[in-house]
Order: structure tokens, then C-alpha cells, then sequence
């Protein structure tokens, strides 16, 4: 493949082993991983014994770290934010010790049913604080565009890039999950191109809101695909196939974007993370990034 871009993807989708983890990657050619979760367990959750422990098996296997997918600003609005302010430093050393610039992060969730600028002000400042700190420690925050956060849809996202975009906060775009919250996803690129740095590979159904394999939805993946090879997008399209149940889904997920198991995968997370590998490098293949 050529070097514009790298494969990556969240492994823990794949298995709930480490060690397995890394096979599976490697069986797909992976040279980088996402990591959320070792073992079972939210990478927020980890000591840094069991970080450094994992970081010893990546290097032995030869895969490096492409981001920290981390927790951070997946709490309500209305929580307390000193407690996870102390989790996101925790979560900036983590990064450094698995050798990566990179952490995912998002906009807090939203009071459901009330205006979520109402609370503009306060999201901006915790924004601010997590963005400092990133400044301090020279690491890069990823605003991944979350349902049911500030920046679930273009419009919350472009305030956030207008406020903070630069060497320490850029933009995830994430196909399925603007789908999810009814955003027209060439709008969203239209409106975000200028600020997206990292790309999480999933795809949904408008109708159903199931998530499927790249370019058998509506997120118009191979669109922006191409969109993104004509202007010479270098970085990361991390697989992130949410194809079928895997350890901490309720967690991360509502329960009811992933109730409907009778379209999903079966319970083989390894063959349906080798599908999802195998339609977005289908896509590469057609639009010669490949």
C-alpha cells in the first residue's frame, strides 16, 4: 500500500486477548493498532504496568500505536471534571509510553432534549483545559464526532475546530457515527475537510442505522475516499467495524444501535473484522490507493 495512508483499526473488536489482538492484525497486515482496550479492559482502566507490559508484546510483534483511544470527554455535560481531567493526564501518559502523538477524545454528552449551545460555553472551556494540557505535553487531541455529544453533527464539530484547531486538537471523521445522528456525510466533509486529520472506517444504513462494512451504507465512504486521495491526505484510516458485539460495546455504544443481531456478523469477531479489513482495501483497490 502505498504510504499516503495507514491501515489501523480497534483491535478489541477483534478479541478481547491482547495476544490475540496482535495476531489478528497481523493476519491483516496491520503495522499500527488503535488501542481502547487490553484484555478486557478500558484502557483508562489499565495500569501502567499492564501499559508497559503491552507495549513490550507490540514491540516484539513489530506493530506500533497509532492512537489512544481513549475515554476522555464521554461523560455527561453536567458531571464533575476534575476526576476526569485527572483520567486524561493519565491518558496523555499512556501515549507517551506506547510512543504516539495521538489520543481520541470527544465533546461530552448532552443533556438529552435540551439545546445542547446552551452549553457551549462550558464545553469550550473544559475544551480549553484539555487543550492547554496537550499544548504542555506536546501531544495531539482527535475529536472524534460521537452521537449524543456537542460535536455529534457538522455544525457542533466546525465550532470546535474554529476554536481550537491547530498542532494540538484535529478532527476524526467518523462516517457511520454522522449517519447515526441523521448528518448528510459529504456535508459534514464539505464543512470539515479543512480541519480532519484521522478517519474511522465504519459505515451505516440511514433506515435501519445498522452499522455495516465500508461502502455498503450510506455514509458515502468511497466518495470522501476519493475526495481525500485527490487532495493528498496523509494519515491514518483506522478500522473500527462495530460489526458485531465485543467486550464493553454497552459501554460504548446505546444499546439500541446494536440490539438487531440478526443482520450482524454472527458472534466470529475475528472473520468480521477480517471483512470490514477486506471491503475498505476493496475501496482502496477501485481508487488506486492501494
Amino acid at each position: 500500500m502505498k504510504r499516503h495512508v495507514i491501515l489501523t483499526g480497534f483491535t478489541d473488536e477483534l478479541a478481547d486477548s491482547f495476544d490475540e489482538q496482535i495476531t489478528g492484525a497481523k493476519k491483516n497486515g496491520l503495522t499500527h493498532i488503535e488501542i481502547r482496550a487490553i484484555d478486557g479492559k478500558n484502557i483508562a482502566d489499565c495500569s501502567k504496568h499492564e501499559i508497559e507490559k503491552a507495549k513490550q508484546k507490540l514491540d516484539t510483534a513489530g506493530i506500533k500505536v497509532s492512537t489512544i483511544g481513549s475515554p476522555i470527554g464521554k461523560i455527561d455535560i453536567k458531571e464533575p471534571f476534575e476526576k476526569h481531567f485527572n483520567q486524561y493526564q493519565k491518558m496523555v501518559e499512556y501515549a507517551k509510553l506506547f510512543d504516539t502523538p495521538y489520543i481520541r477524545m470527544f465533546s461530552f454528552y448532552m443533556p438529552e432534549g435540551e439545546d445542547k449551545y446552551s452549553y457551549e460555553d462550558e464545553v469550550m472551556e473544559r475544551l480549553s483545559r484539555l487543550v492547554d494540557y496537550a499544548a504542555d505535553q506536546d501531544v495531539i487531541l482527535l475529536h472524534e464526532n460521537e452521537k449524543k455529544i456537542f460535536g455529534d453533527d457538522a455544525r457542533g464539530c466546525k465550532k470546535i475546530m474554529e476554536r481550537f484547531y491547530g498542532d494540538h486538537l484535529k478532527a476524526i471523521f467518523d462516517f457511520a457515527n454522522f449517519v447515526e445522528c441523521g448528518q448528510d456525510t459529504l456535508e459534514a466533509y464539505e464543512i470539515l475537510k479543512d480541519y480532519v486529520s484521522y478517519i474511522h472506517i465504519k459505515d451505516a444504513q440511514w433506515d435501519s442505522k445498522l452499522v455495516v462494512p465500508a461502502g455498503m451504507g450510506d455514509g458515502n465512504v468511497q466518495e470522501i475516499l476519493r475526495q481525500l486521495k485527490a487532495k493528498n491526505f496523509e494519515g491514518f484510516l483506522s478500522l473500527e467495524p462495530h460489526l458485531t458485539h465485543f467486550s464493553g460495546i454497552k459501554k460504548l455504544e446505546d444499546e439500541d444501535a446494536h440490539s438487531t443481531d440478526k443482520e450482524r456478523l454472527l458472534a466470529d469477531r475475528p472473520f468480521a473484522f477480517d471483512i470490514a479489513v477486506h471491503a475498505l482495501k476493496a475501496i482502496l483497490w477501485d481508487l488506486d490507493w492501494a
